[in-house]
């Protein structure tokens, strides 16, 4: 570890009522809890070992954090939930900092390899040219131009392709048809240069995915993705168990097998034309992989593995699958020498093969053991086959371990009440020290809480119907300007329907646009009428008055018919446990948590959370509930709630 830096640079100086932020940064306010976090961070890069930390909304944790890594001296390794975060992070919140504390720190930001532009796949992509759609070709005019003038090639430069666009696969590479250093534009790698650039870095600013991407790898034996740090800070941490849950297991998908019939029919178009045969091949591929899709049914679902053993169809698809995988290995073996592409599509065929010869021969139950659940999920187009484990904690504890000596886990919402038992469970985090921050904001005056009388039960029929009535009257007081947040797309879309003919303000649904796109037009809109579900329930920041009101139609209980929440429920009924005291209500807490915290932005705020659902006041857990979200002033007078809004401001 590094020697601590001098008590006249330490960050709790530099975050005092009259320090150096205060002096320097317009409009930063002295918060005793963002100091206190700080001190704590700062023990933890110097001497080592780890932090669970709870840091209310308006805390500042992310100058907590930042302060006390840049002046640490030590390599830092910082992990977001998610891509928008890590960059808001890097290109806003790192710079201010880093200027202001004047810190000769090198810095570096590393994504997944299908953030970054592939010259190569670019160049197979032009050279093919058949593009399937007119919107396609211009997506691809618009990323062959942005190629020349780019000089870290990450994706998110480019604004005005979606990212759900079918023009990325063809341009960007996966860990399964890169070619590494054979790639003959490896010299202009995009991939490689970051990383290149993060292993120099002092302080290297990740996400979630990326950092159990690097576990999963080397828990595999195969390298690493990431550099040794003396530290690594988890931010938006009640993400992560989840995260890691899918890169500590194994997934088959139709995606992986879409892009290998499509690496070989470009291989055989530029070294093997002389064999129509692997042409043949790779579009038999294709049909098998449709076929098995189709035998799912038309509509997305997911479930457990034991839906699938007794249908034959089924059965019979995936059995032609794994012969056309295993047919088209033997192919590839016999032409692999002809081309570094064909050689990695060998490779991939065969690593398939056994991959989905694994699943088929597990046995008619949906967990394969104690530790994994199967389970499958499909798309509009595609599907995954998943074995999911039923604790990381082990195999995390492990790469802790080897990764970093000090590790911090912050978030707005890891604690049930006063514990952080549930989250310390999940990553076997048993050791760690743990602190609360509650949020200096004033919540008792910039918020109302409004529980509402007499709706009928979540589960009878007409409860959206009854959520919606008694939404309406609030939404006319709070002329819009307000989420609608639901627990289920069902839920959401009847909403919608009812509230088209009945309301006056702009109504924003999830699925018409981006989520980006969504929110943009709510902020400029300022009476706007947001109806989301999960994805709105975090990870949005709208500040001011364009969003004064948070309705939430029910306590957001996992689905029950969610087959790795099933799996762990009954691994957890035989361990003689109580699945919903230990799993289901802590995580149900955590998520109200999250959709709450969308009301209360910025001491300037002020907003009516309403939620609707009776079991609150009810059910005997609701104090758990309650215990858990911040000191809001309470009311069940709708007309006290309505009044809300026509207070002198």
């Amino acid at each position: 570890m590094a020697t601590p830096p001098p008590a006249a640079c330490r960050s709790d100086s530099i975050l005092s009522p009259d320090g150096l932020l205060a002096r320097c940064i317009e409009g930063y306010n002295y918060r005793p809890q963002q100091q206190a976090m700080a001190q704590a961070v700062e023990r933890i890069i110097h001497d080592g070992g780890t932090l669970i930390c709870e840091a209310g909304t308006g805390t500042g944790k992310t100058f907590a954090y930042l302060i006390p890594a840049l002046l640490s001296g030590c390599k830092v390794i910082v992990s977001t939930g998610t891509r928008n975060l890590q960059d808001q992070l890097y290109a806003k919140d790192l710079p201010l900092i880093k200027g202001t504390l004047a810190a000769p720190v090198k810095t570096a930001l590393l994504k997944g390899r299908a953030n970054y532009l592939c010259p190569y796949r670019l160049e197979l992509a032009i050279a093919e040219g058949k593009l399937h759609s007119a919107r396609l070709q211009r997506d691809l005019n618009r990323v062959q131009n942005w190629a020349n003038r780019t000089h870290r090639g990450d994706i998110a430069e480019l604004p005005g392709i979606p990212e759900d666009s079918l023009i990325w696969p063809l341009v960007t590479s996966t860990n399964d048809n890169c070619l590494g250093q054979e790639c003959p534009s490896y010299s202009d790698c995009h991939l490689a240069e970051a990383r290149r650039r993060a292993f120099e870095a002092d302080l290297l600013v990740i996400n979630h995915h990326l950092l159990c991407a690097d576990f999963a790898l080397k828990n595999e034996g195969f390298g690493e993705l990431l550099p040794e740090a003396d530290c690594i800070i988890i931010d938006e941490a009640h993400q992560l168990p989840d995260t890691a849950g899918t890169f500590f297991g194994y997934t088959f998908t139709a995606r992986q097998l879409q892009d290998l019939a499509s690496d070989i029919t470009t291989e055989y178009l530029r070294e093997i034309k002389d064999m129509a045969s692997m042409r043949d091949a790779a579009a038999a591929l294709e049909k098998a992989t449709r076929d098995l899709r189709l035998c799912f049914g038309v509509e997305p679902r997911r479930g457990p593995w034991s839906e699938l053993v007794n249908n034959q169809p089924l059965q019979q698809a995936m059995g032609d699958l794994q012969q056309q995988l295993v047919q088209l290995s033997e192919q590839l073996e016999q032409v692999r020498e002809r081309s570094k592409g064909l050689e990695g599509c060998a490779e991939r065929c065969k690593t398939l093969a056994i991959g989905l010869a694994g699943l088929l021969h597990q046995p008619d139950q949906p967990a394969a053991g104690e530790e994994d659940v199967l389970w499958y999920e499909t798309f509009r187009s595609g599907f995954r086959l998943n074995r999911t484990p039923l604790s990381i904690a082990g195999a995390f504890q492990q790469r802790m371990g080897e990764a970093a000596p000090g590790w911090v886990f912050t978030s707005a919402t890891l604690a049930v009440g006063e514990s952080f038992r549930h989250f310390q469970e999940q990553l076997g985090l048993h050791e760690a020290t743990t602190a609360k921050w509650e949020s200096p904001f004033d919540y008792s005056k910039q918020a109302l809480w409004y529980v509402p009388r007499g709706l009928p039960d979540p589960s009878s029929d007409g409860y959206t119907e009854a959520v919606v009535e008694e939404a309406l009257p609030l939404l006319q007081a709070s002329q819009g300007r307000a989420f609608l947040l639901f627990t289920s797309y069902r839920a959401l879309h009847r909403a919608a329907e009812l509230l088209a003919d009945r309301i006056d303000f702009p109504i924003l649904t999830q699925g018409e646009a981006s989520k980006g796109e969504l929110l943009e037009r709510f902020r400029q809109l300022g009476n706007g009428i947001l109806l989301g579900t999960s994805a709105f329930w975090e990870g949005v920041d709208v500040r001011g008055e364009a969003l004064s009101c948070v309705i939430i139609d029910k306590l957001p209980f996992a689905s029950p018919g969610d087959p790795v929440l099933q799996a762990r429920i009954d691994a957890l009924r035989k361990r003689g446990g109580n699945p919903f005291a230990e799993y289901q209500l802590p995580q149900a807490c955590i998520a109200l948590k999250q959709g709450a915290g969308r009301l209360i932005r910025d001491i300037h705020d002020r907003g009516l959370l309403v939620v609707c659902d009776p079991r609150l006041l009810k059910r005997s857990y609701g104090h758990t509930f309650l215990a858990s979200m911040p000191p809001m002033a309470r009311t069940r007078d709708p007309e006290e709630a309505r009044r809300f809004f026509s207070v002198d401001r």
